[in-house]
């Protein structure tokens, strides 16, 4: 039996606004929030994890690509024929990836060697084309420059695309504003603490506009990976969690948007991850373990019975190959597994 795509039949009457309402897009958002009772041990406060896995391309920036999308097509900026490109090792180019499959636009994802396997199959899954940069930024010896300047490339020799651009998109900021509503409408506006993982700055920059737009008094904190150039321009080291942390300065970041900021070893993210798991059943990416351990340091300076959020990005299914990889975990930090493996 011969295997092909065929793109969804619409009605003439259709217009791409209308179906980013319908299908699988539909889905995105309004997902659980659910308390965790073990992730801290000996916790006197209250600590719920807002699980953006269960969006349907897997991961909270189903909810970028959607906004940045939707508003440009409102602003007439895509159309039918659109080819988008943007630059992404993981979960927003899935999220590209997904819209436009179900929308019918060609997606041009700028990828570097760094670009996990199964992410790249997942991409190619949903028929994205795949651009990628083999040679880091002379300057800088990073790829996320490279990947940059390969987008400026292609948005000059291809006609009629568009770059959503999640690194300065306001409406990267402007999703997130929706999963800010999400979490204090269920909590009856009763949030004392928010943990939040830094990359773009699109979440954490939603979120603190709704806090304070609302005057919520809500006390974000934002976990960033020791090495990201976010909050310390100085300290060089190697990141092996993607999607964490950021090589260059996002537009997106202004300062003060939280309230502290804690860093994060990749071994934190690791050990965070491995913890949740046994402690609490939850398998997610390298970001949310960075929180969990975020959250278990500041543990004692949160007041008894305070509300406490944390936004878990993605799923732990992407990290196979290394988060939850025995041999991988031991080939980059040594014999390390005494700190979850002794739990009860």
């Amino acid at each position: 039996m011969n295997l092909f795509f065929i793109n969804p039949v619409r009605c003439e009457s259709d217009t791409m606004a209308s179906m980013m309402n319908s299908g699988i897009l539909s889905t995105i958002g309004n997902t659980p929030l659910v308390e965790l009772e073990r992730a801290v041990k000996c916790a006197s406060f209250r600590l719920f994890a807002k699980l953006e896995m269960c969006n349907p391309g897997g991961s909270i920036k189903d909810r970028t690509a959607f906004n940045m999308l939707k508003r440009a097509m409102e602003k007439g900026e895509v159309k039918a024929g659109t080819t988008i490109i943007e630059s992404s090792s993981g979960n927003l180019g899935i999220g590209l990836a997904q819209a436009c499959r179900f929308l019918g636009l060609h997606f041009i994802c700028v990828v570097d060697p760094k670009t996990t396997e199964q992410n790249i199959a997942i991409l190619r899954a949903y028929g994205a084309e795949l651009s990628m940069v083999n040679d880091p930024d002379p300057k800088t010896g990073e790829f996320l420059p490279a990947r940059i300047q390969r987008v400026h490339d292609l948005l000059k020799s291809i006609p009629k695309s568009y770059w959503t651009n999640q690194y300065a998109n306001p409406d990267n900021a402007g999703a997130h504003y929706q999963t800010m509503k999400e979490i204090v409408t269920e909590l009856d506006g009763k949030l004392d603490y928010l943990f939040c993982a830094v990359s773009t700055c699109g979440t954490l920059r939603g979120c603190s506009e709704y806090i304070r737009n609302n005057n919520l008094g809500t006390k974000i904190i934002s976990i960033d990976a020791l090495g990201s150039i976010i909050y310390d321009k100085t300290t060089k080291c190697k990141r092996l969690i993607p999607g964490h942390g950021a090589a260059r300065m996002p537009e997106l970041f202004i300062p003060g948007l939280e309230d502290e900021y804690v860093h994060v070893t990749d071994l934190d993210c690791v050990t965070g991850c491995r913890r949740l798991l046994r402690r609490e059943a939850i398998l997610a990416g390298g970001s949310s373990g960075g929180v969990i351990s975020a959250i278990e340091r500041k543990a004692k300076e949160i007041p008894d019975g305070a509300n406490c959020v944390a936004i878990f990005p993605d799923s732990g299914e992407r990290y196979m190959d290394t988060i939850y990889s025995d041999k991988w975990v031991e080939d980059h930090f040594g014999d390390v597994f005494h700190l979850w493996e002794n739990e009860n």
